[in-house]
């Protein structure tokens, strides 16, 4: 699933493509993609112009002259393509086009069809959709509040990779970046959030925020099937330390990283740089 620097670079990269362009039409083959429908979507953004678009966590909000946001999710494999012309045949995975008035086209790929689009008053999607309504605050200086974050930590049992994976706890944190910012904190996936002392809270906080801001400089990770909305991949997977690294050497310490299953999500660390203890450290 693409985490907060896949889905900034395509928010950057869709809005130097469509920003400006004016919508004559949306069709679509799978119609559960499209929250309403194919006749709403088609009726609502008719003749509307894509002024702006926006994120919040892994959402991108497509914002239209016409007072309504398009919010989308692109789930497991979901991405978006610009063809200068709607004439040019469509892969078998293209599920929703958006057909502009130039003749151009914006098309949305999604091999397992999971992703959703919904139409919402601009302003009211924060309270109106299920997903924004209780996401957590997003991971920069200005909004992850160390003391919240750690008394939230104090909140949970679980294991702290579940908790940072919850978009309730913080926004835009997915499976490959929980295991590299528990990595560069030392800390074990398994290890119960509630025992991380207020440091190693702080810690985890500040790795969260400059790793997934370094990564998405490098234009995101792209280890399985993810491109921007120009079509390039990421660069990160490069400087990957854990993340699909089993059975290769620790880059701090020489011991095999491993891979086992944390709340059912395939979970890479390192033994002996990451090891579980069971209490808190007083």
């Amino acid at each position: 699933m693409p985490e907060l620097p896949e889905v900034e670079n395509v928010r950057r990269g869709l809005s130097g493509l469509v920003a400006g362009r004016t919508i004559q039409a949306v069709d679509t083959d799978w119609e559960k993609i499209l929250v309403g429908g194919q006749a709403t979507f088609a009726k609502t953004l008719a003749h509307a112009t894509i002024t702006a678009i926006d994120r919040r966590g892994k959402y991108l909000l497509f914002r239209f002259d016409n007072a309504i946001t398009m919010v989308s999710h692109l789930r497991m494999e979901g991405k978006y393509q610009l063809v200068p012309d709607a004439a040019v045949p469509r892969h078998r995975f293209v599920h929703v086009a958006f057909t502009f008035t130039d003749g151009s086209q914006l098309r949305y790929h999604d091999m397992r069809k999971f992703g959703r689009m919904a139409l919402v008053p601009t302003g009211t999607e924060m309270k109106t959709v299920a997903g924004l309504a209780s996401i957590g605050p997003e991971p920069t200086e200005a909004d992850f509040d160390p003391d919240a974050f750690y008394r939230e930590l104090q909140r949970h049992k679980q294991a702290i990779k579940s908790v940072i994976l919850d978009q309730h706890v913080v926004a835009g944190v997915g499976n490959i970046y929980a295991d590299e910012t528990l990595w560069l904190s030392h800390l074990n996936p398994e290890q119960p959030a509630c025992t991380l002392t207020r440091q190693e809270a702080k810690t985890l906080r500040d790795n969260i925020i400059a790793e997934l801001a370094t990564a998405t400089t490098a234009g995101g990770t792209s280890v399985h099937s993810f491109v921007d909305a120009t079509g390039q991949r990421g660069a990160f997977q490069t400087q990957l330390h854990v993340y699909d690294r089993e059975g290769t050497p620790c880059d701090r310490c020489q011991t095999t990283i491993v891979k086992i299953k944390v709340g059912q999500r395939g979970t890479h660390y390192c033994p002996h740089c990451q090891p579980l203890r069971k209490r808190r450290i007083k």
